[in-house]
């Protein structure tokens, strides 16, 4: 790939059976806003997953209550909005950054009480972004938390910041691929076309995940000018 190169979200995805938890947010080519969200999992814990909406933000819960091993890492609020910034995360730092932003704080500033997921040997990474729906400059940024090093000695910290254009969008995942361990997301969010419209594009998402460890998925499509939105959900647990 060249620097500048973009590709399809299909062609980053498939054939990776395990990219973990996923983020991604970009614009359609007519201006736009798009979000997503997508779960994978391979233990039965993991997999007891299911998303639900509620007053326009969107958890994480389990599918059988009766199953649920720890729920500390697996239960959490995803998506939630605060102000005109949007929050999308793969952990409970969501409420982190929404109760930073309330208390003044940058996105940045709200993730220095955070650190990666206590998950050894894995030390899953936290990815979260922040996407500021304002008309006049909507921007997105998108941060990354992870170990230093094999031991989980101390954390990384990248933030990265990028101004809407339309037909590009960023995603980025815990994962490079399967392992034992799990191998953390390396580098900067890949770069995506972003093609389709909501209901293809959710499709095609869906469809370029692995179908043994795909659980959920959550797309939204949100107009600038009014703050209306459109939404899909797919859950593999119904």
């Amino acid at each position: 790939m060249t620097p500048y190169e973009t590709l399809p979200i299909e062609r980053l995805l498939s054939g990776n059976p395990y990219p973990g938890r996923g983020v991604f947010a970009g614009m359609t080519p007519d201006g736009t806003v798009r979000i997503a969200y997508f779960i994978m999992g391979r233990s039965a814990n993991s997999r007891n997953r299911v998303f639900t909406r509620k007053d326009g933000e969107v958890f994480t819960e389990p599918f059988d209550p009766s199953k649920v091993e720890d729920p500390s890492l697996i239960i959490y609020a995803a998506i939630r909005q605060y102000g005109n910034q949007l929050i999308v995360t793969n952990g409970d730092q969501t409420d982190t950054i929404y109760d930073g932003l309330a208390a003044g704080k940058t996105f940045s500033e709200a993730l220095e009480a955070r650190c990666f997921e206590p998950d050894c040997p894995n030390f899953t990474p936290r990815i979260s972004a922040a996407v500021r729906l304002d008309p006049t400059c909507p921007t997105y940024q998108i941060s990354i938390l992870k170990s230093i090093d094999e031991a989980g000695s101390d954390c990384a910290r990248f933030t990265f910041a990028y101004p809407m254009k339309a037909g590009l969008g960023h995603l980025i995942h815990t994962y490079v691929t399967d392992g034992k361990p799990l191998p953390t997301f390396c580098g900067e969010p890949e770069r995506v076309a972003v093609e389709g419209d909501l209901d293809r594009f959710t499709q095609t998402l869906w469809n370029a995940l692995d179908a043994e460890n795909r659980i959920s998925l959550y797309v939204r499509d949100i107009e600038l000018s009014s703050g209306n939105y459109q939404e899909r959900l797919i859950n593999r647990n119904e």
